[in-house]
């Protein structure tokens, strides 16, 4: 399936100018993403490493492209060249892993700190008590190449729009209440969160940054 740009240009419009698009193009070939990068999007999301490697060496190099699965540590070193920003950070060793194969590139890649706010086990991310931890430690030893701009949380897939409101509202004081007491010494900037299914319970609460998918380019082809 080709990609719906009525869809699109109508998200655009419901987006307002402090919501960012990420279009989730993964298990999508290039040839939709450049017609969806010809529409004027530059930010892309990637689940798999070599995936987005191969459509970063097709695609236009003005392309944001965001990590936006669960990360290996032993993969960081393949996207640190490029990656414009990664959403599911979860540990503090994964951060300095990215730290790491970031100075290697002499470059700083911009993070989120994936929370867990859904009432799932297969959802990553952590908890509260997990994030003052590593925010702590991060304050006392700085990453020099690494840059936490904002929390990422995926909400529960649910039809029950009122426990979805609430998770995103957690996160919402998550962030509201690192940036009043300035763990770090840097605002957080980005609210990541919001899907296809929810993004507009997601704006409502404060969203920054959403991440859209089949509603772009139909369900997704996981057979190839």
């Amino acid at each position: 399936m080709s990609i719906n740009k009525e869809k699109y240009n109508e998200i655009i419009k419901e987006l307002n100018a402090k919501v960012t698009l990420v279009a989730v193009s993964k298990t999508k070939p290039a040839e939709d993403i450049q017609s969806l990068y010809d529409l004027g999007q530059r930010d892309f999301g990637e689940n798999y490493v070599q995936e987005l490697i191969d459509k970063e060496t097709a695609l236009p190099k003005d392309i944001h492209w965001h990590f936006i699965g669960h990360l290996q540590s032993n993969k960081v070193k393949f996207i640190a060249p490029f990656i414009y920003l990664i959403h599911g950070v979860d540990s503090l060793s994964l951060l300095k892993e990215i730290n790491k194969q970031a100075a290697k590139n002499n470059r700083t890649i911009n993070c989120l700190l994936q929370i867990y706010i859904a009432k799932e086990e297969t959802k990553f991310g952590l908890d509260e008590k997990e994030l003052d931890e590593l925010l702590h430690q991060i304050a006392m030893e700085p990453l020099n190449n690494v840059s936490i701009i904002g929390l990422m949380g995926m909400a529960s897939f649910s039809e029950d729009k009122n426990l979805i409101k609430k998770e995103f509202n957690h996160l919402k004081r998550l962030f509201d209440k690192i940036n009043q007491l300035s763990i770090i010494n840097y605002p957080l900037s980005i609210i990541s969160m919001g899907m296809s299914s929810d993004y507009t319970i997601a704006i409502e609460e404060g969203s920054t940054m959403v991440r859209i998918g089949s509603l772009l380019f139909g369900e997704r082809n996981y057979t190839k």
